[in-house]
């Protein structure tokens, strides 16, 4: 009948006297949806051999009834007197037959009456997940049938109370000499739904004819009174709600809220994943564009790749491309290196942004890039000499120029830096640079001896101090600065940091992932001319071979600029088409 669904256990509780004996049940069974169903039976020394083979025929009874399998009712038996044994889990068998032979094979223990034991075991172990029983967000209900002829020896009131506060409904069956408050206790309200005495074991089939008129409810999803936004779904006495494909049930359990798949994982999108009403989107970064699978990226310029392999500078040349070096360095027989630069002298100190905008994974790559720089650079006393700056809300020095003589005790030390997160305060890291790093206290050599200072300002975000005032004091003190900005760096704001000019001392790139492209171009900027150095002699820049040098390095700073000009145009295009793509 239309209307009448109900749980396997009132019909199949018809059958608790001997199988041989019970009568037919005419008519469509009482189902349900799925159910895991575990019975706690009683098998103390009170429980006499008759008696317990007529418990054993009313658990064979009850699984001819039940609709058995992995996606409908999982059932477990256990069985208790001074200790608990587990007959077989919820997860053991998929097949009735299973059962009935593990039932038959029963032997009970014949010794106390532990029920709080029995029931702690119930709770901890027959309904975790690991013995077969559905996780608790898939919403499978829980119930447990304890079936007892006695007065427990050990408390069961508190361990009672905790299987029902985790979702296990309970139902007491006394039989006998049974204990009624001691079944009230252990019972889920309401009591006169839960709680089931008889006289003997010969009568407990009256158990399963009352239990019938309890359990077998209406159908309430039928009724049309859930008020669930997408799916009703029926549970024995009971219902909840569920949700169309690409959606989350919400905090009140009814209404349906929209999953944000990416937030899962990047779903084999190579750049980014959008999220679009329970589906999504792959799309690229600047400067690559969408394969014909919708999920990997193909460059658009040759030179965006972080692989391209060139030392210094990077030149697209329709589908391929070329490597260039700095002036006085020559290109290698690989195609892509160039000359050291070991001769020359340097002290070189990194003002590292360390605000909590930079999160600390990216922190460590800000880290290892340092140390990719320090490991061209010919660190010594008389060579290069490095100084470490980090800054957020306020300046703190690393490690002064003079501290470390070699590079690997410089990277040992860059590694070692801790995160400092808060603001970022650029323009109180440049006055702390101009005032202090670069004294002879801190390491720096006198002026007199012509050493270069530089400074590399290293950032990810727009100052919450002035930089401007302090920036012109640096160029103004003889310090080459370099900016390298990353993610949401302002343009502007590095322009006024380095010196001019900009496209060559500005640097920048999108994410801290890829910015490993920028190394080249400072490795080749921040290495000084060959032979520059302490005790050098400048030359007259009137001398012809000075006129010839002036007119190289013009000429490599025009192609550079033009080649900054190209990259430039092609991130432009790339824009606009992502622009062009949106609408």
């Amino acid at each position: 009948m239309r209307g009448l669904l109900c749980s396997p256990l009132p019909m199949l509780l018809l059958l608790l006297q001997p199988w041989e004996t019970q009568p037919q049940v005419a008519g469509p069974r009482c189902r349900t949806g799925p159910l895991d169903l575990v019975f706690v039976i009683d098998s103390s020394r009170s429980v006499r051999p008759f008696e317990f083979e007529t418990m054993r025929q009313f658990l064979v009874g009850l699984l001819r009834g039940l609709d058995v399998g992995p996606n409908a009712t999982r059932v477990g038996v256990i069985q208790y007197s001074s200790q608990v044994q587990s007959v077989f889990p919820l997860g053991a068998f998929s097949r009735r037959e299973d059962m009935e032979r593990a039932i038959r094979a029963l032997v009970p223990l014949a010794q106390g009456t532990m029920t709080g034991l029995a029931i702690q075991y119930t709770m901890n172990v027959a309904f975790s997940v690991a013995e077969g029983a559905r996780p608790l967000e898939a919403r499978v209900p829980r119930i447990a049938v304890i079936v007892t002829d006695g007065r427990p020896q050990d408390r069961v009131a508190e361990v009672a109370a905790q299987a029902r506060a985790r979702g296990i409904e309970i139902y007491a069956v006394g039989v006998q000499r049974a204990d009624v408050g001691s079944l009230r206790t252990m019972a889920s309200p309401p009591l006169d739904e839960h709680v089931f005495l008889v006289e003997s074991f010969d009568l407990i089939q009256e158990f399963g004819l009352q239990f019938q008129g309890r359990l077998c409810g209406k159908d309430l999803c039928a009724e049309g009174r859930h008020s669930c936004q997408h799916q009703c779904v029926s549970a024995p006495g009971t219902f909840h709600c569920a949700c169309n494909p690409g959606y989350q049930l919400a905090a009140d359990n009814k209404s349906c809220l929209a999953i944000d798949l990416c937030a899962e994982g990047s779903l084999g999108c190579e750049h980014y994943c959008i999220s679009n009403l329970g589906s999504y989107s792959c799309r690229c970064r600047a400067g690559f564009v969408l394969q014909r699978d919708q999920r990997s990226c193909r460059v658009r310029d040759l030179c965006n790749r972080v692989d391209h392999g060139c030392e210094f500078q990077c030149v697209s040349e329709g589908p391929s491309y070329r490597c260039l070096c700095p002036e006085g360095r020559q290109l290698q027989a690989d195609g892509k290196s160039c000359s050291g630069c070991r001769e020359g002298h340097v002290d070189l100190v990194l003002l590292v942004d360390g605000s909590k905008s930079v999160r600390p994974q990216n922190f460590e790559l800000v880290k290892r890039f340092v140390n990719q720089i320090v490991d061209f650079l010919d660190v010594s006393p008389e060579g290069t000499r490095v100084g470490l700056v980090q800054f957020s809300s306020r300046v703190r020095t690393e490690f002064p120029l003079g501290r470390y003589g070699t590079a690997a005790e410089v990277k040992q030390a860059v590694q070692a830096v801790e995160y400092m997160e808060r603001g970022t305060m650029t323009g109180l890291a440049l006055r702390h640079l101009v005032e202090h790093s670069f004294s002879e206290a801190q390491g720096a050599r006198p002026r007199a001896l012509n050493v270069p200072r530089v400074g590399l300002v290293f950032t990810d975000g727009r100052s919450q101090d002035d930089v401007s005032v302090w920036a012109a004091r640096a160029k103004e003190e003889g310090i080459v600065m370099f900016a390298v900005g990353v993610g949401k760096a302002v343009e502007e704001e590095l322009r006024e940091i380095a010196s001019e000019p900009a496209e060559l001392h500005v640097s920048y790139s999108p994410d801290f992932s890829t910015m490993t492209h920028l190394l080249e171009n400072l490795k080749g900027s921040i290495c000084p001319e060959e032979g520059i150095g302490a005790g050098t002699e400048l030359r007259s820049p009137c001398e012809c071979e000075s006129l010839v040098e002036f007119q190289g390095r013009t000429l490599g700073t025009l192609e550079s600029l033009t080649q900054n000009l190209a990259q430039l145009t092609a991130r432009l295009e790339d824009l606009e088409s992502q622009l062009a793509g949106q609408e």
